[in-house]
């Protein structure tokens, strides 16, 4: 679970609501001072938020990006409904395609038009799922801590046993259980009470849905290879969800760009925020706007 450092966004950022054709969708947007060169759409993870995104708000808006940070359907602050089907991954990568669309229609001020893709963990998988669907409205995909296929063993029976607590326990039980087998940490904000917040507004069908796509997902690293779209694979130095080294192993199947974030680990947005907002400010650089 990523601990980002403040759930209070900084001046360069506004939270708001992004209305799409596939609803309402709860973001945080922060825009440069002059003209962005581009806008960076960006997926948290498994239990995550935009808030895990907070501190490279400022850092990115800085290098001159726009950039949006999205509470998907059922998580935090987006509402979603009690059926897990609605959070089937190719509902899931249709909604973000409706972000993007969104998006787009911002004008150049506001960096519409040139859009790149950035996905946390399960939001990289959903980010792959987005641009398999279609991925003309994106210059790149960067997939930040997120391998090429199920997570390790260990994961998934981690989010088995969550997905069968959501199934008989109310999310503050869980939340009681989860917090004593992993007590709080300094660095949480409010004591915990923001992750609590957090926590307690996820849909419990979206977590127990998405948990069980992390455990099965397949490898599609051949299916994006071949779209020819700019990756970037970021990530710690370790983790403990996929092994570093397939992320190494995907970025050569993709031909990507390829960053390891010293002194992090599962969270590098939020371990070294400005360390891995200037890695990826320097590969959108790189990115053409026809590519």
């Amino acid at each position: 679970m990523s601990r980002p450092p403040t759930f209070t966004p900084p001046p360069c950022a506004t939270a708001r609501v992004l209305r799409t054709e596939r609803g309402d969708f709860a973001v945080l947007d922060a825009v440069p001072d002059a003209p962005a060169r581009a806008t960076a759409l960006l997926l948290p993870g498994y239990t995550g938020s935009k808030e895990d995104f907070i501190a490279l708000l400022e850092p990115l808006c800085a290098a001159g990006y726009r950039v949006v940070a999205v509470d998907g359907r059922g998580q935090y602050e987006s509402e979603g409904t009690d059926r897990q089907e609605d959070y089937a991954q190719a509902e899931l990568a249709r909604d973000v395609l409706a972000q993007a669309a969104a998006l787009s229609e911002g004008g150049p001020t506001e960096g519409g038009g040139t859009l790149h893709l950035l996905g946390h963990s399960l939001g990289g998988q959903i980010s792959r799922a987005a641009v398999l669907l279609d991925a003309a409205p994106f210059r790149s995909l960067t997939l930040m801590s997120s391998g090429p296929a199920a997570v390790v063993p260990a994961q998934q029976e981690k989010v088995k046993m969550l997905g069968d607590a959501l199934a008989v326990l109310t999310m503050d039980e869980v939340w009681e259980a989860m917090r004593a087998l992993d007590p709080p940490q300094d660095a949480d904000t409010g004591d915990g009470e923001d992750m609590r917040r957090r926590w307690l507004r996820h849909n419990p069908a979206q977590l127990i849905a998405t948990g069980a796509q992390l455990a099965a997902e397949p490898d599609r690293v051949d299916e994006l290879a071949a779209l020819g779209l700019p990756v970037h694979v970021l990530s710690g130095e370790r983790d403990d969800v996929w092994p570093v080294e397939q992320f190494d192993a995907m970025a050569r199947r993709l031909a990507a760009h390829r960053t390891t974030i010293a002194g992090a680990e599962h969270s590098p947005n939020t371990a070294r925020p400005h360390e891995t907002a200037s890695a990826l400010a320097a590969f959108w650089d790189t990115v053409p706007d026809d590519a």
